[in-house]
């Protein structure tokens, strides 16, 4: 696998970040792990609700406190996003999880997905974190085989009334901190 890193966005990326955005808009991908990009146009905007979430003093009531991630290229492309959720709402417990993932459209089964999580696994373990809860969508194939490289283990299928999905519920060991 070729030389990727993993990295906090920031204003220097915004090109990419606007890239990486109309590339999941144009295929019509949910953009899991994207926090708020969805509806931030403009890459300041996203960046400034994930410094408000990584905040545990200015995270918007109702949502958890995150880590916001890009996982970069040699060549700084932004391959894919994900996030980490450092506590559990009630829809977090019931539905998404620790942590949402997306790779870029043109970009799939290389890898990458697996790459980040494993990543974002050691990421959480230094913050004191023993286990994660991830979650994917029944069909969606490459993010069950992801969750699955990466050690997780199948709880339950759950129904998500809002977006009338049904979800597989994984639960990822991490060990203790100092392991």
């Amino acid at each position: 696998m070729e030389q990727l890193r993993l990295a906090i966005p920031d204003i220097s990326l915004a090109e990419e970040i606007r890239s990486y955005r109309a590339a999941m808009l144009d295929a019509g991908s949910s953009m899991d792990g994207c926090g708020s990009l969805r509806r931030h146009e403009n890459p300041a905007d996203w960046l400034a609700f994930n410094a408000k979430l990584a905040n545990p003093d200015t995270v918007p009531e109702g949502l958890a406190p995150s880590t916001q991630y890009v996982c970069l290229n040699r060549q700084g492309r932004i391959l894919g996003m994900i996030q980490l959720r450092h506590a559990m709402t009630d829809y977090l417990r019931l539905y998404a999880g620790h942590i949402g993932y997306s790779v870029r459209p043109d970009e799939r089964r290389r890898g990458y997905a697996t790459w980040m999580l494993r990543a974002v696994m050691a990421e959480a373990r230094g913050r004191g974190m023993e286990r994660l809860m991830v979650s994917c969508l029944t069909d969606n194939e490459g993010s069950r085989r992801t969750i699955l490289a990466c050690g997780g283990v199948y709880e339950s299928t759950v129904h998500e009334p809002k977006e009338n999905a049904d979800l597989q519920r994984y639960w990822i060991g991490l060990g203790k901190p100092d392991q």
